[in-house]
């Protein structure tokens, strides 16, 4: 992988979001279908958060299993909103900025994921598991530790 390519190749592009008024049955339903750990909260197309699996899962933790409990437990997901709790503080990343920016960021902070935009709008997100699957796909680097 050439750390110096651009963020833009990398990136996913086909990407699920939410509004901050959607509730968090929404969110479950995307969590649940979907094979991301990740959900950007967007307003015309331009960031204002970021839902992580973490952040959804954390406010889960009140809920119960009991069969008695779920009614309550699906009133409560229907009852909050995605800007309660998504993270408003984000790193982001333009398209033509290289990998060893996001490798960067993601040393130095606890970001999991990086919004990318474009004339501030969303274009895509890059995660760890991104570049973790472009490095093993990496024919060239996986025949240097073989």
């Amino acid at each position: 992988m050439n750390l110096f390519a651009p963020i833009s190749t990398i990136m996913t592009t086909e990407l699920k979001t939410v509004g901050p008024s959607d509730t968090l049955m929404k969110i479950e339903d995307i969590f649940k279908s979907e094979k991301i750990h990740h959900i950007p909260v967007v307003v015309d197309d331009k960031i204002v958060g970021l839902i992580s699996q973490s952040d959804y899962l954390f406010f889960m933790r009140g809920f119960t299993s009991d069969r008695d409990d779920q009614r309550m437990n699906g009133l409560r997901l229907r009852a909050f909103k995605a800007n309660e709790i998504m993270t408003t503080s984000l790193a982001t990343m333009e398209p033509d900025e290289k990998i060893n920016i996001a490798l960067e960021v993601f040393k130095k902070n606890l970001f999991h994921a990086i919004p990318i935009v474009e004339n501030d709008l969303l274009v895509g997100i890059v995660t760890t598991f991104d570049i973790i699957e472009h490095l093993a796909d990496d024919k060239e680097t996986v025949k240097k530790y073989n």
